[in-house]
């Protein structure tokens, strides 16, 4: 049962985080062949309680049924179009080392509604190889390949030094979307989407988790 009011644009960060973690979990019951599962045993599955998840989800309309629970294909349609990734989102990547050549290799981009379609450096020895059938460009030809290919999202894979340069070259271009694995803090203006992946980071998070078990 669908009943969608308008979406919050103010809805807590923590909120549209946990629903890509429902998402996740609910193509995964797909794939084990139920169809539909209760708040309580999702929550059990996740970690969270029921009116956790029904809190979050209410955000965005009610979408269960009385005695049964969420249909899972159907939520899961509903998440993607709160999402936006019922569509496919053309993508750049900005900065083709070692880590960006791994992120032209991962598939799971693509299964959720993100196709790398362009790739870019400013590193001559790379510009014009072909990785992952990606042929490399030059950055000085973002705001073009941008154009041509109607990118809107950018990922974001130089070290620390280059990152500043790199990122005013993805703005002039017009890319409202980054998603950041520069270990550096971006200055970008407010129209700007970014969502940051500092590796290190949560590594030391990692280590302090597991300093504190020990403790314990």
């Amino acid at each position: 049962m669908s009943n969608k009011p308008p979406i919050d644009s103010k809805i807590p960060k923590a909120v549209v985080s946990r629903l890509s973690l429902y998402l996740r979990e609910l193509q995964q019951l797909i794939r084990e062949g139920i169809p539909t599962i209760s708040s309580t045993k999702l929550g059990r599955r996740l970690g969270f309680t029921a009116s956790q998840i029904r809190k979050d989800i209410a955000y965005f309309g009610q979408f269960g049924y009385p005695g049964i629970g969420y249909k899972c294909e159907e939520l899961v349609a509903e998440i993607r179009s709160i999402l936006g990734t019922d569509r496919t989102w053309p993508v750049v990547l900005v900065g083709c080392g070692n880590l960006g050549q791994a992120l032209l290799g991962y598939r799971g981009f693509s299964t959720q509604g993100f196709e790398v379609v362009a790739a870019v450096d400013v590193d001559e020895s790379l510009v014009g190889n072909t990785i992952e059938g990606i042929q490399i460009d030059r950055l000085s030809r973002l705001s073009e390949i941008v154009r041509e290919k109607g990118v809107r999202v950018a990922i974001l894979a130089v070290p620390s030094e280059a990152a500043e340069s790199a990122v005013e070259a993805i703005v002039d271009a017009g890319i409202t979307g980054i998603l950041n694995f520069a270990p550096v803090t971006l200055a970008l203006p407010k129209n700007i989407g970014l969502v940051e992946v500092d590796l290190a980071r949560e590594l030391e998070q990692l280590a302090f988790s597991v300093l504190q078990k020990d403790e314990s």
